[in-house]
């Protein structure tokens, strides 16, 4: 007889529940990084209209935000399988050298971006299909699969360019990272679509539950007939088309790829991009508009330390800094302090407890 799937109906409403409040806490600290931008300058919230466009602080932080959407929903998918992907930021740089040098000789048509991005995303995916493979198929830890993609990545784009940084023309491809649609950014509008369609594609149909069995006990999901290697190998070349468009949005804000440069740590944006979401690096259920909002979170980072004046030595504390407190908050410990000391005040004198008293009976 096969085994009962992984969750019953108690965990899954358990797990809905710690879900909805991580996302109220990440919702919180991005009002909260909102408003300190405000106190630091109150013309953080003003938003004017230029050549047809709006643009502001908060305008830059939704353009520059459509990189860190794409790879930290694919790393979410990723993450979800007990899996990881360090090479994200290199696949960036893949996607970008093979863009630029396409359109480097190309030039500028219509035509001339649709192949550039077609090539780009296929490239890309290849290379998702190649960490996929090995991890799928041969077994190998996917730490040590993508650690090896994150390096060989890098030599991949440099071979591509000549070990040259490569500039090109295109106004398509300029206009899809650039430009604005009723005023709206364009690089937002298309990652935030490509978003949606990985919602629709994992919430609405049974992959995204197939995802959550693998991550949760792969052998219980393959007793219950889901192919966990075809899962696997899914998610990672999603992971790699999506880091591949994100690469694309990179380069196309300045027509320019640099192959030692472009991508460079937005692994790491991505996975704490993840965290912040609320989905846990041990695999099972995930949550992509916890990742939306985490990578919006770390966007509008980027910008605060630009705003706030903060010194480049100091960026990455700082970062560090915010993302442990929103890790904190959305803790377990956290949960269960909040929990004691609401049926404490609901009980009455007797069952009272100080918040000193709740953490140390969370702790134990």
């Amino acid at each position: 007889m096969a085994p009962e799937p992984p969750t019953g109906p108690t965990k899954k409403k358990k797990d809905s529940g710690i879900s909805g409040k991580r996302i109220l806490w990440t919702v919180a600290a991005l009002v909260a990084l909102i408003i300190v931008n405000v106190i630091k300058d109150p013309s953080f919230l003003s938003i004017g209209i230029n050549h047809g466009a709006l643009n502001g602080p908060l305008i830059d932080v939704l353009r520059n935000s459509a990189p860190f959407l794409l790879i930290a929903v694919g790393m979410t998918l990723v993450v979800s399988t007990a899996g990881i992907d360090l090479s994200v930021g290199a696949v960036m740089a893949v996607g970008g050298a093979v863009a630029m040098q396409f359109l480097s000789g190309a030039g500028e048509g219509l035509g001339s971006a649709i192949l550039a991005i077609g090539l780009s995303l296929v490239v890309c995916a290849a290379v998702g299909a190649f960490n996929g493979a090995w991890v799928s198929l041969v077994g190998l830890q996917p730490f040590i699969t993508t650690l090896i993609m994150m390096l060989a990545g890098r030599g991949i784009a440099k071979v591509i360019t000549d070990g040259q940084n490569v500039a090109a023309t295109n106004s398509y491809v300029d206009r899809m990272a650039t430009g604005a649609i009723l005023g709206i950014p364009t690089a937002w509008i298309f990652a935030s679509l490509l978003v949606v369609l990985i919602y629709v594609l994992t919430r609405r149909t049974a992959l995204g539950t197939q995802i959550e069995s693998v991550g949760l006990n792969r052998e219980a999901a393959r007793m219950a007939g889901i192919r966990p290697k075809a899962i696997l190998f899914s998610v990672y070349v999603i992971s790699g088309v999506l880091a591949g468009a994100a690469g694309l949005f990179a380069v196309g804000n300045v027509m320019r790829v640099e192959p030692t440069a472009t991508g460079l740590t937005y692994e790491m944006d991505a996975i704490l991009a993840v965290v912040i979401g609320g989905t846990s690096l041990l695999g099972g259920k995930f949550s992509l508009s916890g990742a939306y909002l985490g990578a919006l979170i770390i966007s509008l980072l980027e910008e605060t330390i630009v705003w706030l004046g903060i010194p480049n030595a100091a960026t990455p504390a700082f970062k560090a800094m915010i993302v442990i407190l929103v890790c904190v908050l959305q803790s377990d410990l956290m949960h269960k302090v909040f929990a004691r000391r609401k049926r404490a005040e609901n009980g009455g004198g007797k069952t009272e407890k100080s918040a000193a008293q709740s953490t140390k009976e969370a702790l134990a």
